[in-house]
């Protein structure tokens, strides 16, 4: 399908639903609509469809659905020796949903050699929002009683989209990914979107997908039942985690 976008969406309309994702730009990737809100209306929509918002001050709302999509399957983590070593040792102390306040400052706080932060203080307030309603969820990692590192995203049924992460100590947003893997993959989540691809996220086991495959996937995770909100790590997992340095069933030993 030729691509059309972008396409313009009232900013005080949170119902219409979005243009299909196939008429998204090819340049720049996935470009597919401006304008709208962040209402838990027009986020949630967006999600189910395969699209998400990322943008900066002093830009309108920009939504995106990028092609091909990178994904994580649960069951396809793949756990680097160093990181198993450090999953052992458990030097941080996992928690979900106890500070996402804290999480969400964190990852919108500058980083070396970048300008500015694309978690504007609407997307911080909205995404808290979603949080309040019990669609967005963090990951802690603490040592010492204070917050060394973290993630969050939003959860649709069991599909889990992730957002952004952080870290203050060496390790520590890797721990909490992995123990939030294998919590979802304890929850029977069947695919976590990582957005676009990185080199730190194919290190874990993504792949990318065709945008109309993830689409697909959409359809039927979107509409499982959900786990109980607000989410806790089960303590079966994390001593399963500490014990196996996060090694997944069909993973050597190492």
């Amino acid at each position: 399908m030729r691509s059309l976008g972008p396409f313009w969406i009232d900013p005080f309309d949170s119902h219409t639903p979005f243009p299909d994702v196939a008429f998204a730009l090819r340049d720049p990737d996935g470009l597919l609509a401006v304008g709208g809100n962040l209402s838990p209306e027009r986020l949630l929509s967006a999600y189910r469809s395969a699209i998400f918002p990322w943008y900066t001050d002093g830009q309108p709302i920009l939504w995106w659905a990028p092609d091909p999509r990178t994904v994580l399957f649960p069951e396809q983590l793949k756990v680097s020796r160093s990181l198993r070593k450090t999953l052992r040792r458990a030097p941080f102390q996992i928690t979900l949903d106890r500070d996402f306040e804290a999480v969400i400052r964190g990852c919108a706080a500058p980083r070396p050699g970048a300008d500015g932060t694309w978690i504007t203080p609407d997307m911080h307030s909205a995404y808290c929002r979603l949080h309040e309603l019990g669609h967005a969820h963090s990951v802690e990692a603490w040592r010492q009683g204070e917050l060394a590192g973290g993630l969050y995203g939003v959860a649709i049924g069991r599909a889990f989209f992730g957002e952004s992460m952080f870290t203050r100590v060496t390790d520590a947003a890797k721990v909490a990914f992995v123990h939030l893997v294998r919590q979802l993959q304890a929850w029977d989540f069947p695919v976590i979107d990582c957005q676009m691809r990185t080199d730190h996220l194919l290190r874990f086991g993504a792949v990318e997908i065709p945008r109309r495959s993830f689409v697909d996937l959409l359809k039927g995770a979107c509409d499982l039942a959900p786990p109980p909100s607000p989410w806790r790590l089960d303590p079966a997992v994390a001593a399963d985690i500490q014990a196996t340095g996060g090694r997944g069933p069909g993973e050597a030993l190492a």
